[in-house]
């Protein structure tokens, strides 16, 4: 606590110590963000430029990705520069900030799958009716309710922790997750309930929507022709996969904050840094090689790259 400044600061007791390859872990950390901005970019640039792909489904994928770079940018830049420093400090303000940002853009991917769900489910279910439901309005009110609806429940959550007062000083970890609970001299039920009715709102539901839409996908899909079929496989899967993917990550994060693990601290680092780097590369690799009209631009794009 700075007394003179009134200004609370916690200390990040998640970081190992590098020591003299701190510039080897910077590098190879840089490069991975760097990555991740790039590649996402790429997909979300040819989206933009090309009319083909100026369908809902598609810019569904690029409001997922430019997600996934926000949700990456909660984390790295903070972790890049503390590399160079022997103390790991931020203040509590900020900490809460990164926890909004972090946990509101997590949650706006679940809401953002779930779109693209109901989107597959007309498509494929309700064709002859896809241009009149899937309108430009429809898919506008979509991208502003997965965005709005989780950062505005996330940030009452931070406002209520904001007044709490701490009896700790000291995160497990790297960044500001639900460990900052742990810093709060005592919970209270209301925050328990409240902490739930978020969860259920902005993951549970449209997780669960999200399966219902797939399963009736399914069904109609095997009822239906080949064409049919195949084009629910090459639409759906990517879809699929990265839901499965980021649930887990979701999961283990959870598992990995809530159970008092006694693990080393070089494992915890690493376990920690693996819900922040394998969904925003995973991303837009999958769209990238499954979606075959991205896949067609992307070697387009990346030809053209070599003639230059």
């Amino acid at each position: 606590m700075d007394d003179e400044l009134n200004v609370t600061y916690i200390t990040l007791g998640g970081y190992v110590d590098v020591g003299k390859y701190r510039y080897v872990y910077f590098f190879i950390i840089f490069t991975v963000y760097i990555l991740i901005i790039c590649s996402n970019s790429v997909i979300v640039y040819l989206i933009w430029t090309h009319e083909n792909l100026h369908e809902p489904m598609y810019i569904f994928i690029a409001a997922l990705l430019v997600n996934s770079v926000l949700f990456s940018t909660t984390v790295y830049p903070k972790l890049l520069i503390d590399f160079f420093y022997e103390k790991h400090v931020i203040s509590y303000s900020a900490c809460l900030f990164q926890f909004h940002i972090f946990y509101s853009s997590g949650a706006s991917e679940f809401c953002l799958l779930a779109a693209m769900a109901y989107d597959r489910y007309v498509s494929i279910c309700k064709p002859l009716q896809y241009p009149i439901i899937m309108r430009k309005t429809t898919v506008s009110i979509f991208l502003v309710l997965a965005w709005i609806l989780p950062a505005s429940q996330v940030a009452v959550l931070a406002g209520l922790s904001a007044n709490k007062k701490l009896c700790s000083f000291t995160l497990k970890h790297f960044f500001c997750n639900n460990t900052v609970y742990k810093l709060q001299c005592m919970g209270s039920r209301e925050k328990i309930i409240h902490d739930m009715l978020i969860l259920l709102n902005v993951a549970i539901i449209p997780l669960l929507f999200v399966l219902f839409t797939y399963m009736r996908i399914l069904i109609i899909s095997y009822r239906s022709s080949r064409e049919v079929k195949k084009k629910a496989a090459q639409t759906c899967l990517p879809h699929l996969i990265v839901l499965i993917n980021f649930s887990c990550l979701c999961v283990y994060d959870v598992i990995t904050v809530h159970l008092e693990l006694d693990i080393p601290k070089t494992v915890r680092f690493i376990m920690s840094l693996q819900t922040v780097m394998y969904n925003p590369l995973f991303n837009p690799i999958i769209y990238g090689l499954k979606m075959k009209e991205i896949s067609k631009q992307l070697k387009k794009f990346f030809c053209q790259a070599k003639v230059i």
